[in-house]
């Protein structure tokens, strides 16, 4: 006879402690609810412990050695500019120590009891727990947050010593001479940046006809443009067969191409969800073909009190989105009342240069019937840029003739980052194009950039000359 394990009832119980699960957990604590977090690895999730901030915290460096490369054209001289990557990667795993024990004392400080181990539904309303601790917990209503993990490709699987993952990759404390990155997309991209600023001859290869695709044809271009002068190699429509040891390094087998060698290899062909062994069948949860659970615009599932937000959701994979589906979800959970919307997802690629979209392309605008206009403005004709010596790049709006409303932005150039959020209020709150123009923007200041856009979007340019009449 096995013993009974220890009984505990909550209001909600939420699986996954990444930016999704610790936020919803946070949102329903302040409701003053009985809520538990149960999490069988580090707290923060994949975002902070082996995505976002590990990964922004190497690019900082980077983005640092950029700018001392330069220093003479500012007039400042610094002699010669060596680096340690080893205490890279101990500044690295600080930030994130740091982060995660302050995460910790966030969740504590919420009255939210973290449950150590992995949870496991043996009905809609139990979840068995076993780990660090095992107990079976009865919760009223539960979130499933359980996020996404690399892909591994049984070609070439990931041996975490020549050919590796995006979470394993972080744990280099040498840099390679040569590196083979499988896949340009953003997580790709990230890592070519990085590894290229810090000298590493860096190889692109991408099944597809471009990089970064997914951000539209400009963005693309522009990305694929600057990678090109930095001296990344980038093979597009390409199909990686196989990854052999080779000597010191890799033999990479293409199809109908010769093979390259590369030091180390990146496999960053995507990510698969995290939902098997979670006992969904018991609760009754469906799941679809590539482990995705549909949710409605409540975040729940087809089981009433069971709900799923981030990446196990299969909607997007980003961390911000994982959060605000957290909120919407949390909410619904103790009795509020919320609906989750997409008009407005920002997304961020930290590479140099940055990367950031919110709202359609000009492909998807034309493609959901609007007759749509762009307004583009380049940072070369803008003081501020000028001045910075950051001139790379553009702003741009997508427009809807027929109204003026914003559909979308797309901006690639230094502190992307920071100026989509202006177009993500705008999309979010449906303004027109007219709101951008008549806001006054303070000068000299990149965000000018946007109105600008906006101005050429209704093609009555001031900064730019216009367009030629034929």
């Amino acid at each position: 006879m096995g013993c009974r394990m220890e009984r505990q009832k909550y209001d909600l119980a939420v699986i996954g402690s990444g930016p999704g699960g610790y936020v919803a957990a946070i949102k329903a604590a302040q409701g003053g609810k009985k809520v538990c977090l149960i999490e069988k690895g580090d707290v923060g999730g994949t975002c902070l412990n082996v995505g976002c901030i590990p990964t922004k915290t190497l690019l900082a460096n980077a983005a640092l050695m950029q700018k001392l490369k330069h220093a003479e054209d500012f007039g400042i001289s610094i002699g010669p500019i060596s680096f340690d990557y080893a205490k890279m990667k101990l500044r690295k795993d600080g930030v994130v120590g740091k982060i995660r024990k302050s995460l910790e004392g966030l969740i504590a400080s919420n009255g939210i009891t973290i449950v150590r181990g992995h949870g496991e539904y043996v009905s809609p309303r139990e979840i068995k727990v076993r780990g660090a601790e095992n107990l079976l917990i009865e919760a009223t209503a539960s979130i499933i947050a359980t996020g996404s993990e690399p892909l591994d490709i049984p070609a070439f699987p990931c041996d975490h010593e020549r050919i590796f993952n995006s979470s394993s990759i972080l744990n280099l404390t040498a840099l390679p001479k040569s590196i083979a990155i499988v896949g340009g997309g953003y997580i790709g991209c990230e890592f070519a940046s990085l590894f290229a600023e810090l000298g590493v001859k860096v190889t692109i290869l991408e099944a597809l006809p471009a990089i970064v695709m997914a951000q539209g044809k400009h963005v693309s271009e522009a990305l694929n443009s600057a990678f090109r002068k930095r001296g990344i190699e980038i093979q597009t429509s390409v199909m990686v067969e196989g990854i052999a040891r080779a000597g010191e390094g890799l033999s990479i087998k293409l199809k109908d191409k010769e093979p390259m060698s590369a030091e180390i290899a990146l496999v960053a062909v995507g990510r698969k969800i995290t939902s098997e062994g979670l006992g969904l069948d018991k609760a009754g949860v469906v799941v679809s073909e590539k482990g995705a659970i549909p949710v409605n615009e409540k975040m729940e599932t087809n089981v009433p009190g069971i709900y799923a937000i981030g990446d196990v959701t299969g909607k997007y994979m980003l961390a911000h989105v994982a959060s605000h589906q957290g909120i919407i979800a949390a909410a619904n959970a103790i009795g509020q009342s919320a609906k989750i919307h997409y008009e407005a997802v920002p997304a961020v690629i930290f590479t140099t240069p940055e990367i950031a979209t919110v709202g359609m392309t000009l492909e998807q605008a034309t493609e959901a019937g609007y007759t749509a206009a762009v307004g583009k403005f380049p940072f070369q004709a803008l003081g501020k840029s000028i001045a910075a010596m950051e001139t790379d790049g553009f702003a741009q709006v997508i427009v809807d003739r027929a109204t003026g409303q914003i559909l979308g932005a797309q901006v690639v150039g230094h502190e992307a980052s920071t100026l989509i959020a202006e177009m993500g209020l705008a999309i979010a709150n449906e303004l027109t194009i007219e709101c951008i123009a008549d806001t006054i923007h303070a000068h000299p200041t990149v965000a000018e950039a946007w109105m600008e856009a906006a101005l050429m979007a209704n093609d009555t340019p001031i900064h730019f000359p216009p367009k030629v009449k034929r």
